[in-house]
């Protein structure tokens, strides 16, 4: 099956050797989005909520680049370097998304890269 990069102007480049996501038949798989401002690639400043938005914002831009939007999501999976902000993750979700809301994972990991404190992943289906 032929493989889409879906690449948005509107979301981070990626800081390494990978693409913003990759499309294949109507599934799309979103690489790990950090709280960096696509503007000035780096880390937003401000509070863990503003990280937490930065993060959705930046997989929305790529969702809809890739010709869907957050209500495509149907898997996603949070990394917290402190699950004390897993309430926050919450609350902003449902700002972002709405029912049926997608399978979630939070997993708790020691660090994510350029000392973010959010990442966050998904797969989208565009079925």
């Amino acid at each position: 099956m032929k493989r889409q990069i879906i690449h948005s102007a509107d979301a981070p480049k990626a800081i390494g050797p990978y693409s913003q996501a990759v499309r294949v038949g109507d599934t799309v798989y979103v690489s790990g989005q950090i709280p960096l401002d696509p503007a000035t690639g780096q880390l937003v400043s401000g509070d863990i909520e503003a990280e937490i938005r930065r993060v959705f914002d930046n997989l929305k831009a790529i969702a809809q680049a890739a010709g869907g939007s957050l209500g495509s999501v149907v898997k996603l999976t949070v990394f917290l370097t402190d699950l004390s902000h897993f309430p926050q993750v919450n609350e902003i979700m449902t700002t972002y998304f709405s029912e049926p809301f997608p399978a979630r994972a939070a997993v708790g990991v020691a660090a994510l890269p350029r000392g973010a404190r959010v990442e966050m992943e998904c797969v989208l289906s565009l079925a």
